[in-house]
């Protein structure tokens, strides 16, 4: 039997058009799921009917499940459309934003931003939703955010005490205390690190719900202690610091090697070494020091044992069990799953396919120059290149995805040659007709940097994602992978 059932209609809420209902969107879930043909024949009928709706809420939430089903062409005809019915209606006014985001200067975006604010009063658009003042707060940030990168202060803070929206104003607060520690404005660096704690801090705990927004704001939480810390690390308020850094400490769900890193700095800065020794050695024994953090721990055995005697033996019995806890550990990881066959084109042209490169094994690295985790793996990336250079059974490819611009093939060659990288990169193009990446859709890629090993059979037996910046323990992990995908070929 085919879901039965009825859209519902809507009203307005001081002029502004509402959301459809629930009931709407939980009506149409179940006809996309269903298998039952006159389902498939309600579905059209009630998103042809959407799209005609007088409210563009309910045009948007056909555009919501054109999309779902990948129906590119319709969501891109009721773009056109929603533009045309509604020019003073919310996709206007989020495309007449970007005009304050297109500005060079402070001035020109407050400028920009006034004459935006004139035409799409916020009263317009009152719907009662805790993110209904968001794209008002995304321009106020900037701008603000623009203010103090030009030294502005006044101007900044006038701007950035605009924000209405309360669940993002950590995010806000966070990002604008950014740009005054790379101005080396420490002072009104920490004020603004500690408000953006201190809403973050007040969503813990479902202290103000547990709607998505709260949980948004509450996740922020360890994050932003660690960066308060920082802070008030290089001012050199040792005791202030330790405090948050605890709590971000206490707050951390695994090894985060940034984290302990600083927080065995300020001990060290309280002369606690043997307590620094002990948060770095968590990090040396999980194998994501980088050089600085191994020099570091080095000092401290030094200063705990006094003398750097069997210091060698030691670390060497460290990276043995570091190996063997990692073989262990991706032994248990190794998967085997048929990879998705592809051709792709590199930067000078030429078409690369999968199917070319069986019995060797591929490293498959999904990345875009917008990413900034996938640009910060690279040199780790570089590193592990160059082991298996003289290896003709290996293979790394890139392939960059999911661009942004329309000149994604000459970004991604012009980034990769600025920084020297000898890769070989492939373009994952959106297709023109289903506006989909189709190589890393067809990887099931839900976030990049993504990394695939395929073994000589054209199987995946390890996927990563992320990177945690440690250049070594990422060339350790990727090496051992290759080399037991060879093994298992």
């Amino acid at each position: 039997m085919g879901v039965v059932a009825a859209l519902t209609g809507t009203g307005t809420i001081a002029g502004a058009q509402t959301a459809p209902k629930d009931t709407t969107a939980k009506l149409l879930n179940k006809l996309v799921a269903s298998a039952n043909p006159a389902d498939k024949i309600l579905l059209d009928q009630k998103l042809k009917s959407l799209g005609a709706s007088s409210n563009e809420r309910e045009l948007m939430l056909a555009q919501q499940f054109y999309y779902l089903i990948k129906n590119s062409r319709a969501v891109d005809s009721l773009q056109v459309v929603e533009l045309t019915r509604f020019p003073e209606g919310i996709a206007a006014r989020n495309k007449a934003e970007q005009a304050v985001f297109n500005e060079k200067s402070a001035a020109n975006m407050d400028a920009a931003y006034k004459v935006w604010v004139k035409r799409f009063p916020p009263e317009n658009f009152i719907t009662g939703e805790v993110d209904e003042r968001l794209p008002y707060d995304y321009a106020r940030s900037a701008i603000a955010s623009k203010y103090a990168e030009e030294k502005n202060t006044p101007k900044a803070i006038e701007y950035i005490n605009k924000l209405e929206a309360d669940f993002w104003k950590g995010n806000a607060y966070g990002g604008l205390s950014q740009v005054f520690y790379k101005n080396g404005d420490l002072a009104n660096a920490e004020i603004y690190a500690k408000k953006a704690m201190d809403n973050a801090e007040s969503y813990t705990n479902g202290k103000k719900g547990d709607s998505n927004a709260a949980k948004f704001s509450a996740s922020g939480y360890p994050g932003l202690t660690s960066t308060y810390a920082n802070i008030l690390f290089e001012e050199k308020k040792y005791d202030a610091a330790l405090k948050y850094s605890e709590l971000a400490y206490k707050s951390s769900t695994g090894l985060n090697p940034q984290l302990n890193y600083r927080y065995a700095q300020i001990l060290m800065g309280l002369n606690r070494n043997k307590e620094a020794y002990d948060k770095l050695e968590e990090v040396v024994k999980g194998g994501k020091a980088t050089p600085e953090m191994a020099g570091a721990f080095k000092t401290l055995y030094v200063k705990v044992k006094g003398s750097d005697a069997g210091f060698s033996e030691y670390a060497a019995a460290i990276r043995k069990s570091y190996i063997e806890n990692l073989k262990k550990t991706l032994t248990k990881d190794m998967i085997k799953e048929p990879a998705a066959g592809f051709t792709l084109t590199d930067l000078d042209g030429n078409k690369v396919s999968l199917a070319d490169l069986k019995g060797k094994v591929v490293v498959l690295d999904f990345w875009a120059t917008w990413c900034g985790p996938c640009k910060a793996s690279f040199p780790a990336m570089q590193m592990a290149e160059n082991k298996y250079k003289s290896d003709p059974n290996v293979k790394f490819l890139f392939i960059h995805t999911w661009e942004k611009t329309e000149t994604a093939t000459k970004d991604a060659g012009d980034y990769i040659k600025s920084k020297n990288f000898d890769f070989r990169v492939l373009m994952d193009l959106k297709d023109p007709e289903t506006k989909v990446n189709k190589v890393v859709t067809s990887y099931k890629v839900n976030g990049i940097p993504a990394k695939f090993v395929i073994d000589g059979q054209g199987n995946i037996r390890f996927k990563l994602t992320g990177f945690d910046g440690s250049n070594e323990a990422a060339v350790d992990e990727l090496s051992m992978m290759i080399d037991m995908a060879k093994a298992g070929s």
